[in-house]
């Protein structure tokens, strides 16, 4: 099992963009995914996991506003996939995500092996 905090995620609507008739990668996105693996290389995950994965995440807004939860997930769980810590996010057979009571502006998050 391991638990990662993570930066809160750009919205899913600044996640891509159209570029030349193709759907790309934004800037935000790209400085998201880099945030992600600076995290966790700082935070010591070292094994990528090969095994049907549970993943919960807490999700801490940085204010008050309202807020879509489900679209932290996409952004999040490609992150986390190119930050080699799965192989691929079809891994996961249970997933869960909740707000938080508090603001704060991250994301706690718990992988661990399906049982």
């Amino acid at each position: 099992m391991i638990e990662i905090t993570l930066p809160w995620p750009p919205s899913i609507n600044n996640y891509w963009r159209n570029w030349k008739g193709r759907t790309v990668l934004s800037v935000e996105g790209r400085k998201y995914r880099e945030a992600v693996i600076q995290q966790i290389w700082m935070q010591g995950f070292v094994k990528r996991m090969d095994c049907l994965l549970k993943v919960t995440i807490e999700a801490h807004r940085p204010d008050n506003r309202k807020r879509d939860l489900d679209n932290l997930l996409k952004a999040v769980l490609d992150a986390l996939q190119h930050a080699d810590v799965f192989n691929d996010d079809s891994q996961i057979h249970d997933l869960r995500i909740y707000w938080a009571p508090d603001v704060g502006g991250m994301l706690k998050i718990k992988i661990e092996e399906k049982t």
